[in-house]
């Protein structure tokens, strides 16, 4: 029995011996070619790199690492492709392997330190310079870097130190040095945005957080803040795609879900809306910019941009004594919106209030002079205004702008009968009631035909024979179509039509 375990024994050894020998040939052939390999790699490496090749010159670098992982330079090499592309934090490691390597690397220890300076790792940065000028003391670049990590040293404490007294101005100017220096630090724009917060400026706030999303990892907090700066200023859309990467790097993460309801709830609201306006359903898109002032009562914009709206729509469905209540809100809310005088100038139009009307389009024209709608919305309303001043037809049957067919025939048969110069005995009486009653016919005349209401509408009166091609008559008051009952002074007898 023993002699038989022996001779297994025996045989696994030898088994073994014969494995290690077969590995051995192999990993010769393996690492002789892999030396070829590595050159070839570093090589091609260096001529993409010079191409501006990054990202092919990258992946040789990776084969040349893999082949060879005790070769500090070729770390050193795909460091610098790394910051070549922009990625520092990827060449951070690629040089701590270099100066493992060879402690007495001083150019991986410079690069280094340029690094962690501009990420505002000032101490370990500091320490990088000190090992550069521990073994060379007289380097320039060096001495340099050291005196800026220092500088930025006492910068940040003046920094704080202003920021806890609530001097955010002398805060920021203190700052524009320190993000100067290391303008990868998170930590100092998010200082600076916080300081832009309190000062009242968003926007310059939202520049400053932009960056540090990318220059801290897992950076929710400056995702949900970022959405919550968007969201106040009213660009829900970028607040939604925010507030989505905060949700993206976690979930579960309570503000920011609780936030992303909010803020997907009214931008649905808004975009339904301003869909309903362009599909020209007003009266629903004045009902869901309601809701849209019920969701966020909070924020001014979205009140304001909701009145502004509504304004519009009701000016659209010629409801003018509503658009000028809303629109009159609106203006208040928003002086200088040139939108909003335009849509109460209309307003004003459909009220036949011809002078406020101007006013308001020479207003909306001293905020967006560059409006050629605006232009011609004042040109119109003046033109409306200076034939109001001669006669306007829709005064004279005492109807509405957005009067109809029938009301506008109904109203010119009372006047007609009114008005009829028989009705009157004396001379001075029938040549008044005949004046009347030929703006009555006039007025029926332009407003119930289509081609001729619409010139109106436009500023134009088609009756008046300066508006008439080869002028013709004599006076503005005539009768259309050059037909005159009373031409031949007879008597006549007057028969309404039933159009």
């Amino acid at each position: 029995m023993d002699s038989f375990r022996r001779a297994g024994l025996s045989g696994v050894l030898c088994s073994l011996s014969l494995l290690g020998v077969i590995l051995d040939i192999q990993l010769d052939g393996v690492l002789g070619a892999t030396h070829v390999e590595i050159e070839h790699h570093l090589e091609m490496g260096r001529k993409l790199l010079a191409a501006g090749q990054l990202a092919e010159a990258l992946s040789h670098y990776h084969s040349a690492v893999e082949g060879d992982s005790k070769n500090y330079l070729t770390y050193y090499k795909r460091a610098a492709v790394f910051l070549a592309m922009g990625k520092s934090k990827s060449a951070l490691p690629d040089l701590t392997r270099a100066i493992q390597l060879k402690p007495d690397f001083l150019a991986a220890r410079l690069q280094r330190g340029n690094i962690l300076l501009k990420q505002g790792n000032t101490q370990e940065a500091i320490d990088d310079f000190e090992a550069v000028l521990l073994r060379s003391p007289d380097h320039e670049e060096a001495q340099e870097q050291e005196m800026k990590a220092s500088e930025l040293v006492e910068l940040r404490e003046e920094a704080h130190a202003a920021y806890h007294q609530g001097d955010y101005s002398t805060t920021t100017s203190v700052l524009e040095r320190v993000i100067e220096i290391s303008p990868w630090d998170p930590e100092s724009r998010e200082l600076r945005a916080e300081c832009y917060i309190r000062m009242g400026d968003p926007q310059k706030a939202i520049q400053d957080l932009t960056p540090t999303t990318r220059l801290r990892n897992d950076n929710r907090a400056a995702f949900l803040k970022l959405s919550m700066l968007h969201y106040s200023l009213g660009e829900h859309h970028e607040s939604l795609n925010h507030i989505r990467e905060c949700l993206k790097l976690d979930q579960d993460d309570k503000e920011c879900f609780n936030h992303y309801k909010q803020v997907k709830k009214l931008s649905k609201q808004l975009d339904a809306a301003e869909e309903l306006i362009h599909m020209e359903r007003y009266e629903e898109a004045i009902e869901k910019y309601e809701s849209v002032m019920k969701t966020e009562p909070n924020v001014p914009f979205y009140t304001n941009l909701a009145k502004e709206r509504i304004c519009f729509c009701f000016v659209k469905i010629r409801l003018a004594h509503e658009a000028i209540d809303v629109c009159s809100e609106a203006h208040q809310r928003d002086p200088r919106n040139a939108n909003i005088l335009r849509d109460r100038a209309e307003a004003y139009i459909l009220n036949q209030d011809y002078e406020k009307a101007v006013e308001d389009y020479q207003e909306a024209r001293e905020f967006d002079g560059d409006s050629p709608e605006i232009r011609e919305g004042l040109d119109r309303a003046q033109k409306l205004l200076k034939i109001s001043r001669k006669r306007d037809y829709y005064k004279i049957l005492g109807v509405s702008r957005n009067a109809n067919k029938q009301e506008i025939i109904k109203a010119y048969r009372k006047l007609a009968q009114q008005w009829h110069p028989d009705n009157f005995q004396s001379e001075t009486e029938k040549k008044e009631a005949e004046k009347k009653f030929i703006d009555i016919v006039s007025a029926k005349e332009v407003l119930t035909d289509p081609e001729l209401r619409q010139k109106f509408d436009a500023g134009e009166d088609p009756l008046d024979p300066e508006n008439q091609q080869g002028g013709g008559g004599g006076g503005g008051q005539g009768w259309p179509f050059h037909f005159d009952p009373f031409q031949s002074g007879g008597s006549f007898h007057f028969k309404f039509q039933h159009n």
